[in-house]
């Protein structure tokens, strides 16, 4: 069966291998996930479980969220996220998934919302090099230069490389290793780093590259 969780990052460290080599991890709240949904080809079209994180109160959610989860009839949850599984008949609505789904070297893929970083020049946004800093270049040496020809096509093409907003969109890690599970506290430690600030919501999946 494939393996998904909605997890919170907590924030990243490092730990000792038994040669003693240095390897930079990030922690992870994983879990415990309850299934809200299950869609089947048969009705849907599709296959695919949605499941839950974070119990919340029921004055934050409006009233049509509140009935999705009492037709589950499962815990009032914060995020709710659906993943598309080729298998996920061994699972049913109201079952919990934790972090044991996991065994210490499987390899994961992660997906979250990186870090807003704001509007940015081309060399913070797309590693431009500066221009030269003498005969000159006067006060721009840090801007994106020439952008195309006078004459023809006498425009800037679609999809030239500018300045612009930097960061705070969806970003996809893969084929991470899992280092070290802690059931009793719902921690996932991850071999690298994750996408997101201290506190932001992530998703985990089997890698699809890794074996």
């Amino acid at each position: 069966m494939q393996k998904c969780l909605i997890g919170k990052k907590i924030a990243m460290t490092q730990l000792f291998d038994e040669q003693g080599n240095v390897i930079p991890v990030t922690v992870i709240e994983a879990g415990p996930c309850v299934v809200v949904q299950k869609k089947r080809i048969e009705s849907d079209g599709y296959q695919s479980l949605q499941i839950g994180f974070q119990d919340v109160r029921a004055k934050i959610l409006n009233k049509p969220l509140k009935g999705h989860f009492v037709k589950a009839d499962v815990a009032l949850k914060k995020h709710l996220r659906e993943f598309r599984l080729d298998d996920c008949d061994t699972l049913n609505v109201g079952d919990l998934l934790k972090v044991d789904i996991f065994e210490i070297g499987n390899k994961v893929d992660i997906w979250g919302t990186s870090k807003g970083k704001g509007y940015a020049g081309a060399i913070k946004r797309w590693n431009f090099h500066r221009l030269k800093e003498t005969h000159g270049s006067g006060p721009v040496v840090r801007h994106a230069g020439s952008m195309g020809a006078c004459s023809d096509p006498s425009k800037v093409m679609k999809g030239v490389k500018l300045p612009g907003h930097l960061g705070a969109e969806r970003v996809t890690v893969q084929n991470l290793s899992v280092v070290k599970i802690d059931v009793e506290n719902n921690l996932l430690v991850i071999k690298g780093a994750v996408p997101g600030s201290r506190g932001s919501i992530v998703y985990i999946t089997d890698s699809v590259k890794g074996s």
